[in-house]
């Protein structure tokens, strides 16, 4: 019976000492906070990506002919609802999201402009992109009528 009490004893003693044995639990971190303040620290200590390169030109999306809306169309509806403003920049493309954001640079004088697709067309064969006026006259288009471009997405 001795060895029984023995052996219950250090059993006991065994599962006492196991139980404190356990890791301390963490404490709970206090809730973050979606504040400026709390993200300025955190943010001032990221590094900031690399700039582009300047040089670095965004890749064509295609070239071809370029032409640009006849007068006789402003104020009449595009395709996106939206009234034709000759004097925004703004561009007419077969397929491209209304809202697309363009770099339409002339070639050959490396002129460019920026603008903002809200209609379809052209509807001419080997035309690529109708331009408004204010965009035309920016790349020097008016003169001409047509003219070869190229087209990239401007971020």
């Amino acid at each position: 019976m001795k060895l029984a009490h023995s052996l219950v004893a250090s059993f006991a003693a065994a599962l006492l000492l196991t139980a404190c044995a356990t890791e301390p639990k963490e404490e709970a971190a206090a809730p973050e906070t979606a504040t400026a303040e709390a993200a300025a620290p955190a943010a001032a200590q990221t590094p900031a990506p690399p700039p582009a390169e300047e040089s670095a030109a965004a890749e064509p999306l295609e070239c071809g002919k370029a032409s640009y809306y006849a007068d006789k169309f402003n104020g009449r509806p595009t395709s996106s609802g939206e009234p034709y403003d000759s004097t925004k920049l703004t561009a007419a493309h077969k397929t491209l999201p209304f809202g697309t954001v363009l770099k339409v640079t002339m070639s050959g004088t490396d002129k460019t402009t920026t603008v903002t697709v809200n209609d379809r067309g052209p509807f001419t064969p080997g035309r690529i992109i109708d331009l408004s006026r204010a965009a035309a006259e920016e790349i020097g288009l008016v003169t001409a009528g047509v003219a070869e471009v190229c087209i990239a997405e401007s971020g």
